[in-house]
């Protein structure tokens, strides 16, 4: 909204700042860090009224977690998503396809989760509805945004797979680009999902990614700071930096309520839709791999459920002595914030490791 100012620039000099990404990119962070932070109050109370026993804590968890996190309201998602789509409205190009795409995704992924978190409140089951429906559902919304971002792009890097750590090695996937772009939307967004499982656990490594992808989508939509970099040029991807910059201020608020006690838990709603967002971004500017390394934590997490269902099914042993992969640190005696913060480090650690990724070539 505010960049349709630009168009006044040639009769008050001072819209011309709306033109910049940077500045747009800080506006975001503001608005909604200053949203979440005006509304999250009333919402966490409207959430803890309607939900009466709050979100419903696994029997086969942590023992703990059934007395310090029983009652704690859930669907905290809610105030991340709505932060950040109002700042969005406000600061992003409105006229830029890559935003609404990205958008879409998310708020699909979100509404997905939500009828989870709601069916988990009304029901008092942490089993939500079935799994496949739900996979379903979200290859659908994945598949559509991987074509019209295939659509989108200029041929044949559109649809190709650029490796990072290499100058000119793209490996063009065509119509296989879809089916490989849904898995990595789908994938990410499950996985941030089974990372929320302690306060503030989730939260702070999806900054940290946003803030990693945010750069990577500013240098990527700019003509020469990609050729310098040598980096694939996607032209409008630069707008990106500004949902991120959303994202960011959201995340910032919401952990605000979110830390150790949490007020509120993120739910499904919040999860996976930021962690369909960074799936989605990370196609559109083609650092899906590099989205493996920032987000290795993620991978990590998802990984280690993997590892434990198979090893079960097939030997009936347990890898880890709970997964995902936090449990298992808990069931070792490390407390919560030891857990959360050393995963903080690690995530911290990665996202170096992917940006190193744009110069190391």
């Amino acid at each position: 909204m505010f960049y349709w100012l630009t168009e006044l620039s040639d009769k008050v000099s001072l819209f011309n700042v709306f033109r910049y990404i940077t500045f747009r990119t800080g506006g975001a962070i503001v608005t909604a860090l200053v949203f979440v932070f005006l509304f999250g109050g009333p919402i966490i109370d409207l959430l803890r009224l309607k939900q009466g026993k709050g979100q419903p804590i696994r029997a086969d968890g942590p023992q703990s977690h059934l007395v310090t996190k029983k009652g704690t309201p859930t669907m905290g998602g809610l105030m991340i998503l709505s932060g950040m789509l109002v700042s969005t409205v406000l600061w992003a190009n409105p006229m830029n396809p890559y935003v609404w795409i990205v958008l879409g995704v998310t708020l699909s992924f979100g509404l997905i989760g939500f009828y989870d978190d709601y069916l988990k409140v009304t029901q008092q089951t942490h089993a939500g509805f079935a799994g496949r429906t739900r996979l379903v559902a979200e290859t659908l919304v994945a598949v559509i945004a991987c074509v019209a971002l295939a659509r989108l792009g200029k041929p044949p890097i559109a649809t190709s797979l650029v490796f990072p750590f290499f100058k000119d090695l793209v490996f063009n996937l065509g119509i296989a680009f879809v089916i490989f772009g849904a898995f990595v939307i789908v994938g990410a967004g499950n996985a941030v999902n089974l990372t929320d499982g302690l306060d503030g656990l989730a939260i702070v490594p999806v900054m940290i990614a946003a803030a990693s992808f945010g750069l990577i989508s500013y240098l990527v939509g700019n003509v020469e700071f990609s050729k310098y970099l040598q980096i694939q040029y996607v032209a409008g991807t630069g707008e990106l930096a500004v949902l991120c910059g959303a994202l960011i201020g959201a995340s910032l608020g919401f952990l605000w309520f979110n830390a150790p006690p949490a007020s509120i838990f993120m739910g499904d709603t919040g999860s996976l839709a930021l962690g369909g967002m960074l799936g989605a971004i990370a196609v559109a500017i083609k650092h899906e791999i590099v989205l493996g390394i920032i987000g290795g934590l993620f991978v990590l997490e998802a990984v280690s459920v993997i590892v434990q269902v198979i090893s079960f099914k097939l030997t009936g042993k347990r890898v880890f002595r709970m997964a995902p992969i936090h449990h298992h640190y808990e069931q070792m005696g490390w407390t919560e914030p030891q857990i959360v913060i050393r995963f903080w480090i690690v995530a911290v650690v990665l996202a170096l490791a992917g940006l190193a990724s744009l110069k190391l070539r």
